[in-house]
C-alpha cells in the first residue's frame, strides 16, 4: 500500500494546522489538508483550498501585463522573477531561451503561475506580435528612458535579461519601448530580480486600479 503523498512541499512559518470545528463543504477545499493543516506560502484567503482552485480563482483576477525573461546563461535569478511575477498577479511568465531553470527561488510559486516557453527571442516576438502585446525592455541601455517618466501601456510584457549583460542586443531591437531604473548610488545595476519586481511594482502603481485587480481583491468574499 503506497503512502499518501504530502500535500504540499510548501513548507513555511505561518501555516495552519487542522481545521477546527465543522468541516467546510465547498468543492474548492483539499480534504487532506483540511486534515492535516495547511504549510504552504499562500496568503489567507487560499488556506486550504485545492491547486487547482487556487490557479483557477487567480484566472479571473490576474493582471493584463505579462514578464519575459531571457534564459540563455541560465540565470538564477529566474525564480525570484516568477516569484514576484505571482505576488503582483503577472499573466503568464515567458522564458526565452532555455526551457530548464533553477526553480528554487519560485519558492514553488510555478504551481500556480502560467508559464511559457520560447526556444529564441525572434519565437517570442513573433508570439507578443501575434498577441498584439508591445514589448517593454527594461534595461539601463544607451536610448532608454527613465521608468519614473514612463507610462506602461495597460496590455504588455516585461522584458528582463540576464544578471550582468542584461538583455541581449536582439531582444533589445526587439522592444517597443527600453526603460531603465533610475538609480542614484555608485552601483551601475540592480540585480535582474529586484530590477523585474520594481518594475511589475511600477505597472500595478500606474493600472492596478483601472485594470480592476485591486476591486476583485476587495469585493470578492473569502468563501463563495
Amino acid at each position: 500500500m503506497s503512502e499518501t503523498p504530502d500535500p504540499s512541499a510548501e513548507l513555511t512559518t505561518h501555516g495552519v494546522g487542522p481545521w477546527k470545528g465543522e468541516l467546510p463543504t465547498e468543492e474548492f477545499y483539499d480534504p487532506e489538508l483540511l486534515a492535516r493543516g495547511d504549510s504552504r506560502n499562500v496568503i489567507d484567503r487560499y488556506r486550504y483550498w485545492t491547486m487547482e482552485a487556487i490557479v483557477a480563482d487567480l484566472d479571473e483576477r490576474r493582471f493584463p501585463f505579462h514578464v519575459a525573461i531571457e534564459n540563455w546563461q541560465h540565470d538564477m535569478n529566474i525564480g525570484s522573477i516568477v516569484r514576484s511575477a505571482n505576488a503582483f498577479a503577472a499573466d503568464t511568465v515567458h522564458i526565452i531561451g532555455r526551457k530548464r531553470w533553477n526553480k528554487r527561488g519560485a519558492m514553488v510559486t510555478d504551481r500556480y503561475q502560467h508559464v511559457l516557453y520560447h526556444p529564441d527571442v525572434a519565437a517570442f516576438t513573433l508570439w507578443a506580435t501575434d498577441a498584439r502585446l508591445p514589448i517593454v525592455a527594461l534595461d539601463n541601455v544607451d536610448g532608454s528612458v527613465p521608468i519614473e517618466g514612463f507610462t506602461f501601456p495597460e496590455r504588455c510584457v516585461l522584458l528582463f535579461g540576464q544578471e550582468g549583460p542584461g538583455l541581449s542586443a536582439e531582444a533589445v531591437a526587439a522592444a517597443t519601448d527600453v526603460v531603465e531604473i533610475t538609480q542614484y548610488g555608485s552601483t551601475r545595476s540592480l540585480n535582474a530580480s529586484a530590477a523585474a519586481a520594481v518594475a511589475m511594482h511600477a505597472w500595478v502603481t500606474q493600472h492596478a486600479r483601472s485594470a480592476g485587480g485591486v476591486r476583485r481583491w476587495l469585493s470578492r468574499p473569502l468563501v463563495e
